[in-house]
């Protein structure tokens, strides 16, 4: 990339130790060095276990060899993929899963309905915020004689990243500051896509860095959560979803697997009713109703009702007209309703929901259930038993397959700065850098999702993203039993439209996972109540 030669503008007069990448940074790192306990002083309600089974007791500390492999797994996401073995098993053991299928796949031409085409040219989107007047510049790709100069900046940067993130995890603000302001001139939204993530993490922790300095007499975050997240309009925030859906996988891999499982929970069923959780959009539901219609028996009538927050109603009102309009069309029966209240468990009964006598009941979570995970798990189980009592025919949940919920900030932000750097790679390889569209997606999307994950603590924090084994667990233990997804060659088929080499499949104890360059990114699994279990 032109002008690599200037990414970064701070001293290089210090070589770029451990001492002086993370533990120096933190005089109290320093002193858990010499026997003395530091740890994040969380006393917003935060430190929550992961499960019973886990028996982490004190905050992370990155060793020597942790903070070089962490750096290098970065680096080499960016060099063609290439992982070494030790990177490849802190990714959830994702090349050795039990019925391990992961496969990459050779790009062809053939068409998938479901996914939209992308036009990639001649888009123009308006830029806000801190992404103001960005103006559009050439793709340049690196001069091979900067590459070796390009992987030491990136390693630096990550380092300076590391280290900021300990000073906040220390409540060392002045520290932090100063880290930060060697941070900004080496990263840039427009640039690659280390340098654009390393952005979205700047930020973030510039964010949680205001959070701190407003700390209050108690220790705790002050923190005016809704009126941050307000910042960005719904209607913004709808067209990044459709845009990542255009461009990307990442969203019809999930609308594609829950459609199938779907379709074949329902080969016998002549009248379906699904609930959909927390619905902002009616992007699935188009491609089921096609399957539907092509059933031999013929399609069965279908009853659709979104659980919805209220601000988007007449948005969605008028998506869901159209679709019983080309219901109509395709000789589908299509009812719909939509509940202006926020999923809770009083909500969900039988009564509020109008159940009816032989109806197949499917409930829908298209990455919505995590938003429940809060700072107990009591939240998540009373949806999940709520949901059980209803006896649905299937529970489709697709979610991000990371884990964002930690109790510790480090730790938290490790996990999260290796999962958005594998998602903003596989932009590059989808996108040009100076394309609108990524532009948008990356801000709205995908930077205001770093930025709750790591900036933000107690309720105020809903992107608690999970692994699939937590989901299994909490799943079992609610009373479902995971059906294992049969819709492995759908997948291959959506992934070629995308004509890009790098995504993965895998199949992990009944659970489909869609990653990049072999780092998980989303899971789609289907659950059924387990008769084992009473009601």
């Amino acid at each position: 990339m032109e002008g690599m030669n200037d990414w970064l503008s701070f001293s290089m007069h210090e070589s770029l130790n451990h001492d002086l990448a993370i533990r120096r940074f933190c005089p109290a790192r320093m002193e858990l060095e010499q026997g003395e306990e530091c740890w994040e002083e969380i006393t917003f309600s935060e430190i929550e276990l992961l499960s019973p089974d886990d028996d982490s007791t004190s905050p992370p500390h990155l060793a020597d060899s942790e903070v070089d492999e962490l750096v290098d797994s970065f680096i080499n996401v960016n060099q063609d993929g290439d992982k070494d073995d030790k990177s490849f098993e802190k990714d959830q053991d994702f090349n050795h899963l039990q019925d391990d299928h992961i496969e990459a796949f050779s790009m062809v031409n053939d068409v998938f309905q479901d996914v939209p085409k992308m036009n990639i040219e001649g888009d123009e989107l308006e830029m806000s915020s801190s992404f103001e007047d960005l103006e559009t510049v050439s793709d340049m790709e690196p001069r091979v004689e900067d590459m070796t100069q390009g992987v030491d900046q990136g390693l630096h940067l990550v380092h300076l990243l590391l280290a900021c993130a300990e000073a906040l995890g220390c409540r060392d603000t002045r520290l932090a500051e100063t880290m930060l302001s060697q941070i900004w001139p080496s990263v840039s939204p427009w640039g690659d896509s280390l340098q654009r993530v390393s952005y979205c993490f700047a930020m973030g922790l510039k964010c949680r860095l205001s959070h701190l300095n407003n700390v209050n007499a108690h220790g705790t975050f002050t923190i005016g959560g809704a009126m941050d997240r307000s910042l960005i309009v719904r209607a913004e925030k709808m067209e990044a979803f459709q845009l990542l859906h255009q461009a990307t996988p990442y969203i019809a891999f999930g609308f594609m697997a829950a459609n199938e499982a779907i379709c074949q929970a329902a080969k016998e069923k002549d009248s379906l009713h699904i609930i959909d959780l927390g619905m902002e959009h009616a992007l699935q539901w188009p491609s089921l109703m096609r399957t539907l219609a092509s059933r031999p028996q013929g399609p069965p009538k279908l009853r659709i009702t979104g659980l919805i927050d209220g601000h988007n109603l007449l948005e969605l009102e008028a998506s869901m007209k159209e679709l019983a309009e080309e219901a109509s069309s395709l000789g589908i029966r299509l009812e719909f309703n939509l509940v202006s209240e926020p999923v809770s468990p009083l909500l969900l009964t039988t009564e509020n929901l109008n159940l009816r006598e032989g109806e197949a009941l499917f409930v829908n979570s298209i990455m919505h259930l995590h938003k429940f995970v809060k700072e107990s798990r009591g939240s998540l189980k009373a949806i999940l038993q709520a949901i059980k009592k209803l006896n649905p025919t299937l529970l489709t949940v697709v979610e991000q397959d990371a884990n964002h919920n930690g109790p510790f900030f480090l730790g938290r932000f490790i996990e999260s700065l290796h999962y958005y750097s594998a998602i903003f790679d596989s932009l590059e390889a989808s996108l040009p850098r100076n394309s609108p569209k990524r532009i948008k997606m990356e801000k709205v999307q995908f930077s205001t999702e770093i930025c709750n994950i790591i900036a933000y603590e107690g309720s105020n924090r809903i992107e608690r993203h999970e692994r699939a084994d937590q989901w299994r667990r909490q799943l079992s233990r609610a009373g479902f039993q995971v059906m294992g997804l049969k819709c492995m060659s759908q997948a291959r088929m959506m992934l070629s439209v995308y004509g890009i080499d790098g995504y993965t499949l895998a199949t992990e104890k009944g659970c489909l996972l869609l990653g990049w360059k072999g780092r998980p990114i989303m899971l789609a699994s289907a659950w059924q109540v387990h008769n084992l279990f009473p009601s």
